[in-house]
């Protein structure tokens, strides 16, 4: 029974992820040069893949960001945007395991560099996306780096900073997730 109250309980984060993702893409949209856009998902995409793991993570990363391409009629990206936010889920939530020795006390420091990478993901896999699956060419391509660069950095402050608010409530104990705070919830 607990086992699927636990299954029960990722599936329905998951569609919350997802959810929030799509509208955290949606709600602020900023042209880039590539026939793209700049948004905010990236901080739903790795809270996501922090919460619920590999694979619901990449799930939710993968289907809200696409889905909000989708929605907005940037149906030429849905393809590559699944590829590359399932891709940045997956190596946020493999953070803790790749540096497990460096256990709690640096939690933070793991989060970071996992993000980091994730976000790295996201710009190279868009950069490639965009000047061979699209066409823009690898130096028209280019242009869109900046705006990506931009999208990860706030990506990731919003996640660090979503991650650390939930860690001084119950929610990150209740799903077993490692949260950054100190003392019972941390």
């Amino acid at each position: 029974m607990s086992n699927e109250r636990d299954r029960l309980r990722k599936i329905t984060i998951t569609a919350l992820m997802i959810a929030l993702t799509c509208v955290l893409t949606s709600v602020i949209r900023i042209p880039s040069p590539t026939k793209g856009y700049m948004n905010l998902g990236d901080s739903a995409v790795l809270l996501g893949g922090w919460l619920l793991g590999p694979l619901y993570g990449a799930v939710a990363g993968a289907v809200g960001s696409a889905l909000a391409d989708f929605f907005a009629g940037y149906t030429i990206y849905v393809p590559g945007t699944l590829v590359i936010k399932a891709i940045m889920a997956l190596v946020i939530s493999l953070g803790p395991y790749l540096f497990a020795r460096s256990g709690k006390k640096h939690l933070r420091i793991v989060f970071a560099v996992s993000a980091v990478i994730a976000e790295a993901v996201m710009v190279i896999g868009y950069y490639l996306y965009e000047a061979a699956i699209i066409g823009e060419g690898f130096v028209a391509a280019f242009a869109g780096v900046s705006g990506n660069v931009m999208q990860g950095l706030v990506g990731a402050a919003g996640s660090y900073f979503l991650i650390e608010l939930l860690s001084h409530t119950g929610v990150l104990r209740s799903l077993g997730v490692a949260g950054f705070g100190g003392g019972k919830n941390g």
